[in-house]
């Protein structure tokens, strides 16, 4: 199969959707690897790289998209992307179409096969593809958190480690999944006072027995959110259901009871955020400011620390980029109802239930495309 990576371009998105080292497995399986020109810069791996792995350089993405049957990226695709695929060409990248109808429908226009990294599912339920990115960013927020704190970000002037003889700044995590769970690690590594708020007792039990009283944890509902969120100096939005739109916990009724230059980071933005305030913001432009509460929403955190990120992706992937280019996307979907469970856009028709709903759409099961 010729395998086709494309230079991300959303802003200030360095990642890259193979790495030399996985160009290299899949060339030595007989695939054919199309990497535009500078596709590696940001994780630091050049064209030569790219070129000793096997690959073969094009100058431009619109000869990537037009010569490769699979393309394999990180982001979803721009609107500029998206007009380059054609039907029956293979997707397989980050979609995030729950709160994304634009890119929606460019996707079910283009008539192409999009398996989506997010949906991916493990034989435990878990969300495989993407957990390593979740555990980035969970990390990731805790950092974003503390500088927005600073006086010069627009934050309260808070420092979330405190110092002796002044109390720590209290981070409240919404979900207690990976995101909410590496998030914690961090900020009671930094000795911050950590409380993380889920519906799951499971997931409660096991924060607990992780972090024991470095960490509190509260049952999740409409008033321990609220009481949380207002006492808080850093909430982290760390909620998540699998492909749908995430829930708004944080009201707009609630940010004038918060502390004065308090911030929101919210990691949910991916799935339309679960502040009501959200709005995805850039690198260039990470925070907005309402009633006082500094958001930082950024849709694409793993980008700045794209060698690390990369990497770690990759090791997720590999396997399913391995499948889909050895056996066609039709084989390895119905080999694998774990990879099926990726399938969100196929030839002009969405396959997932989640998105159907979230934006009042048609669904057609993936098995009568199969």
């Amino acid at each position: 199969m010729f395998v086709g990576v494309p230079k991300e371009i959303k802003n200030h998105e360095y990642r890259v959707g193979l790495t030399p080292a996985s160009v290299r497995e899949l060339v030595a399986q007989g695939h054919q690897l199309l990497v535009e020109q500078g596709a590696g810069l940001g994780i630091g791996a050049s064209d030569d790289d790219y070129r000793a792995a096997g690959a073969r350089i094009l100058a431009s993405a619109k000869e990537v998209f037009e010569q490769a049957e699979m393309i394999v990226k990180v982001k979803e695709p721009q609107p500029e992307e998206c007009a380059m695929l054609r039907a029956d060409q293979l997707l397989f990248t980050y979609l995030h179409l729950a709160p994304d109808p634009e890119q929606t429908k460019a996707l079910l226009a283009s008539g192409a096969v999009c398996v989506a990294y997010e949906t991916v599912t493990a034989a435990d339920g878990s969300l495989p593809l993407l957990a390593p990115m979740s555990e980035v960013a969970g990390r990731m927020s805790v950092q974003a958190g503390a500088h927005c704190l600073e006086k010069a970000a627009g934050g309260s002037g808070v420092l979330l480690s405190g110092v002796p003889g002044v109390a720590p700044g209290k981070v409240v995590i919404l979900g207690g999944g990976i995101v909410g769970s590496n998030a914690a690690l961090v900020a009671a590594g930094m000795g911050a006072d950590v409380t993380v708020l889920d519906r799951s007792p499971a997931a409660l039990r096991r924060l607990a027995a992780q972090f024991g009283t470095q960490v509190k944890t509260v049952h999740a509902n409409r008033d321990t959110v609220e009481a949380a969120v207002c006492s808080a100096d850093v909430v982290i939005g760390a909620v998540l259901i699998p492909g749908a739109t995430a829930p708004k916990l944080v009201t707009r009724a609630m940010l004038p009871k918060m502390k004065a230059g308090s911030v929101i980071v919210d990691v949910a933005i991916d799935q339309g955020g679960c502040c009501e305030t959200s709005q995805a913001t850039t690198h260039d432009e990470p925070t907005f400011v309402i009633d006082g509460v500094v958001h930082y929403c950024v849709a694409n955190m793993p980008g700045a620390v794209a060698r690390t990120s990369t990497y770690a992706l990759n090791a997720a992937t590999l396997p399913f980029a391995l499948a889909l280019a050895n056996k066609g996307w039709k084989a390895a979907l119905r080999d694998d109802v774990h990879l099926r469970n990726g399938l969100n856009v196929c030839q002009g028709k969405l396959t997932r239930p989640e998105v159907a709903e979230a934006l009042a759409l048609p669904c057609t099961p993936a098995e009568q495309l199969l």
